[in-house]
Protein backbone atom coordinates (compact mmCIF):
# COMPACT_ATOMS: atom_id res chain seq x y z
CA UNK A 1 0.00 0.00 0.00
CA UNK A 2 0.89 3.45 -0.77
CA UNK A 3 1.16 6.86 1.11
CA UNK A 4 -2.11 8.58 1.58
CA UNK A 5 -2.66 11.68 0.02
CA UNK A 6 -4.60 14.74 2.53
CA UNK A 7 -4.87 17.96 1.25
CA UNK A 8 -3.38 21.02 2.81
CA UNK A 9 -5.64 22.83 5.56
CA UNK A 10 -5.94 26.20 5.64
CA UNK A 11 -3.28 26.54 8.32
CA UNK A 12 -0.62 24.84 6.23
CA UNK A 13 -1.21 27.57 3.26
CA UNK A 14 -1.56 30.60 5.53
CA UNK A 15 2.10 29.68 6.69
CA UNK A 16 3.03 28.63 2.91
CA UNK A 17 1.85 32.22 2.23
CA UNK A 18 3.68 33.90 5.61
CA UNK A 19 7.05 31.87 3.92
CA UNK A 20 6.57 32.89 0.73
CA UNK A 21 6.54 36.44 1.34
CA UNK A 22 9.55 36.15 3.80
CA UNK A 23 11.30 34.14 0.43
CA UNK A 24 11.96 30.55 2.55
CA UNK A 25 13.26 28.06 0.12
CA UNK A 26 10.62 25.42 -1.16
CA UNK A 27 12.57 22.45 0.29
CA UNK A 28 12.70 24.43 4.01
CA UNK A 29 8.52 24.51 3.60
CA UNK A 30 7.68 21.08 2.51
CA UNK A 31 10.42 19.73 5.26
CA UNK A 32 8.59 21.44 8.07
CA UNK A 33 5.26 20.81 6.69
CA UNK A 34 6.70 17.39 6.08
CA UNK A 35 5.10 17.17 2.67
CA UNK A 36 6.66 16.84 -0.59
CA UNK A 37 8.56 19.73 -2.28
CA UNK A 38 6.32 19.06 -5.58
CA UNK A 39 2.93 19.54 -3.57
CA UNK A 40 4.14 22.99 -2.78
CA UNK A 41 5.38 23.84 -6.36
CA UNK A 42 1.86 22.70 -7.56
CA UNK A 43 -0.02 24.48 -4.61
CA UNK A 44 1.95 27.34 -5.67
CA UNK A 45 0.93 27.53 -9.41
CA UNK A 46 -2.15 26.14 -8.76
CA UNK A 47 -3.86 28.83 -6.40
CA UNK A 48 -1.23 31.76 -7.69
CA UNK A 49 -3.59 35.01 -7.07
CA UNK A 50 -3.52 37.15 -10.53
CA UNK A 51 -5.22 40.30 -11.69
CA UNK A 52 -4.84 42.31 -14.71
CA UNK A 53 -6.04 45.55 -13.15
CA UNK A 54 -4.28 45.02 -9.75
CA UNK A 55 -0.71 43.49 -10.78
CA UNK A 56 1.11 44.78 -7.39
CA UNK A 57 -1.57 42.53 -5.63
CA UNK A 58 -0.35 39.44 -7.74
CA UNK A 59 0.93 36.33 -5.54
CA UNK A 60 0.31 33.66 -3.41
CA UNK A 61 -2.88 34.36 -0.58
CA UNK A 62 -3.82 31.02 2.00
CA UNK A 63 -7.37 32.30 2.28
CA UNK A 64 -7.98 32.87 -1.82
CA UNK A 65 -5.89 29.42 -2.36
CA UNK A 66 -8.01 28.11 0.07
CA UNK A 67 -11.48 29.20 -1.29
CA UNK A 68 -10.09 28.04 -5.16
CA UNK A 69 -9.37 24.57 -3.97
CA UNK A 70 -12.79 24.45 -2.68
CA UNK A 71 -14.13 25.95 -5.88
CA UNK A 72 -12.56 23.44 -7.84
CA UNK A 73 -13.20 20.33 -5.77
CA UNK A 74 -17.23 21.62 -5.83
CA UNK A 75 -16.91 20.89 -9.57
Amino acid sequence: MGTTYTQLSITERRRIERWRHAKVPVDEMACVLKRCRSTIFRELKRNHFSDESMPKHDGYYGAAAHLMTADRRAR
